[in-house]
């Protein structure tokens, strides 16, 4: 219990801003285990999102509402899968063979790709949420933003588990997690990312697994067309992708069903 404790700890310290003890173990090893509980960081993340969107509301206009609940999971990350999502987006746009690409989205630099691809992905997100919202309440929005987050982060861990990284330099800090995880690892970490769905309680939302297994197939397909695999941006992108694909996927189950 205390080692799965540490490894738990080590992908709260990896994926998010929140403190942990100076004790816990960053090492590759742990690392590449703590992707079981990538999908768990959703639950937190999704959870905090959720709770200040349900907060927010009471007091303050919808589209504010969904703002701040934006930025609280920013602030918890730390940008962390919006900064992949944008490298993808200028390394993909702006190179034609894989060794530019690659060289494009480990610049710390952002570029017009990038910015512009940011600016859509926020508005289409913040958009669906402020529909989800005004459509179907506080509680069921809170609960989608909780979902998302879990199950999103669950797409990018089966890239993890059915692709091979791109890179080939040892000191990427993505390189420890991208190695290959065993099979119960990877059903945990399912698990653990599709259990939101269960609160719709209508089989109708299962609609949303098949179709963001697609969404993955498609993403997995383009970047080993490009990049012969994956690396962290990529992986950040998928979530991001996977998060706004839930949320329009709900508004349209919702809108006729």
């Amino acid at each position: 219990m205390k080692k799965e404790w540490s490894i738990f700890l080590t992908a709260v310290m990896f994926y998010t801003r929140i403190p942990c003890p100076r004790w816990v173990d960053h090492s590759a090893d742990m690392l590449n285990k703590a992707t079981r509980y990538f999908p768990l960081i959703g639950w937190i993340v999704g959870g905090f999102s959720a709770l200040i969107y349900l907060g927010s509301v009471l007091v303050l206009p919808l589209s504010i509402a969904v703002i701040l609940s934006m930025i609280s999971s920013i602030l918890l990350t730390g940008a962390f899968h919006e900064d992949g999502f944008a490298d993808v987006c200028d390394g993909f746009g702006g190179g034609w063979t894989k060794e530019k690409i690659l060289t494009i989205m480990k610049d710390s630099a952002i570029g017009a790709y990038g910015a512009l691809g940011m600016i859509m992905m926020l508005l289409f997100k913040f958009t669906l949420l402020w529909e989800i919202g005004n459509s179907r309440g506080g509680l069921n929005a809170a609960i989608v933003i909780l979902a998302a987050h879990a199950i999103s982060r669950a797409n990018s861990v089966f890239m993890i588990f059915t692709d091979e990284y791109a890179r080939d330099n040892e000191d990427s800090k993505a390189k420890p997690v991208a190695k290959k995880m065993k099979s119960d690892t990877f059903l945990i970490a399912m698990i653990i990312g599709l259990l939101p769905l269960f609160y719709f309680q209508n089989l109708y939302f299962l609609i949303t697994i098949p179709v963001l297994i697609l969404v993955k197939l498609y993403l997995s397909s383009y970047f080993n067309k490009w990049i012969d695999g994956y690396t962290g941006d990529c992986l950040g992108a998928v979530q991001q992708i996977s998060e706004v694909a839930f949320y329009l996927l709900v508004l349209l189950l919702w809108k006729f069903t």
